[in-house]
């Protein structure tokens, strides 16, 4: 444990090598209830079964600020990395770049949450407490220095987040995905009823061919059985054998996530004659509905269009929710009612050479992403007011 810098004394930053050294309710009243994927219930399933830790290379350093009563006043979900797998936010360029000068870009320190490209809160702060995101930037800065390691990057962070990053010196990264937005449907048919009429018809034609000899259902919480998680877990590995050749995720960690998680876990699930053929597992926050991982066996049209973008629209809008974010990347989701988004990450490197290099392409590559954004806002699927 050290103490902060001088001005912030009364706070004192601790590293923990496990999500477990800090209670789950101390870290849930600073994370809050609003975005599952970081409490305390999904970091400790990651752990737990072995899915973030040594074998995969992402080694929990998780920071937690305290005040001067000892109390944990802020946390921070945070991994020293030896690679830049499972980030969705690339920088392999910058470690070979670096690497071909001389330098070691690895290990680095990694705040985000594992193999989940879902934007949300990283700097974890007690409502009460009264600590500034300054002050919580400073600190990361801190355990980079006192760790001797490269940098620090925050992931899919919040742009509030981000704009106190910037204005702490750090570099300021954007990117983009595509999310749904409830404008207050009252059902599916009303969803349809915003969007051209060439988009209709081509959405309806998707769901009607994805059906056709399946049963979709979807499952939550208890309802879903451990053959089906077994199921999903055989979908999950068919995919990542197909696209990426490496399981991050084991086994253990689907039925840990649903014992706790319970209802907020939600399982689209595609049956053929009563046995599982696809699955698209999502998580419910307090407004929003966030698509994880999907897997199928054997081909069936459309019907990834239906588990992850049209069974999630319908869910939303049955639970009053306002928000659909089905991951990263996919340019196919904008004619299906997905928008693009700005998403923010923020990152801080010790070497000055390195840090003026990824300085200038993020200058350039920012620019790049406002054009295609405003390129694609002009093949919006919804029709003209």
């Amino acid at each position: 444990m050290a103490d902060m810098p001088d001005g912030t004394a009364s706070f004192s930053l601790s590293l923990h090598t496990r999500i477990a050294e800090i209670p789950p309710t101390v870290w849930d009243e600073c994370a809050g209830a609003e975005n599952p994927f970081v409490s305390h219930a999904f970091l400790s399933a990651l752990e737990e079964s072995g899915s973030a830790g040594a074998r995969t290379g992402w080694l929990p350093q998780h920071a937690a600020l305290r005040d001067s009563a000892g109390r944990i006043v802020a946390v921070v979900p945070m991994y020293a990395k030896s690679h830049s797998y499972g980030e969705y936010v690339f920088d392999h360029g910058w470690a070979h770049a670096f690497e071909r000068a001389g330098g070691d870009y690895y290990p680095k320190l990694q705040v985000a949450v594992p193999f989940s490209p879902v934007p949300g809160p990283r700097l974890l702060i007690r409502r009460d407490a009264g600590v500034a995101l300054a002050l919580m930037a400073e600190a990361l800065e801190q355990a980079c220095r006192k760790l001797s390691l490269s940098s620090v990057h925050v992931t899919f962070c919040t742009e509030a987040e981000w704009t106190a990053f910037g204005a702490a010196g750090w570099l300021q990264r954007v990117g983009m995905q595509f999310h749904w937005h409830n404008e207050g449907y009252g059902s599916f048919e009303d969803f349809l009823a915003a969007l051209s009429s060439r988009k209709r018809k081509m959405i309806r034609r998707e769901r009607r061919d994805a059906a056709e000899g399946l049963t979709i259902r979807v499952l939550r919480g208890r309802e879903i059985e451990p053959r089906h998680w077994r199921a999903f877990y055989g979908f999950y590995n068919a995919t990542v054998d197909r696209k990426w050749g490496s399981a991050y995720l084991t086994e253990r960690f689907f039925p840990l996530l649903g014992e706790r998680l319970g209802e907020k876990v939600v399982l689209m699930l595609a049956e053929q004659n009563g046995k599982p053929v696809a699955a698209a597992l999502n998580l419910m926050g307090a407004d929003t509905l966030y698509g994880r991982n999907w897997g199928c066996r054997g081909e069936f049209p459309f019907l990834h269009f239906e588990l992850c973008y049209y069974q999630a629209i319908e869910f939303a809008i049955a639970h009053g929710l306002n928000r659909v974010e089905a991951g990263a990347q996919g340019q196919h989701k904008l004619q299906r009612g997905y928008l693009p988004e700005r998403t923010f990450s923020a990152h801080w490197i010790a070497h000055p050479g390195l840090r003026r290099a990824v300085g200038d392409f993020l200058c350039r590559e920012q620019a790049e992403i406002a054009e295609d954004m405003e390129s694609l806002a002009e093949r919006s699927p919804f029709r003209e007011a």
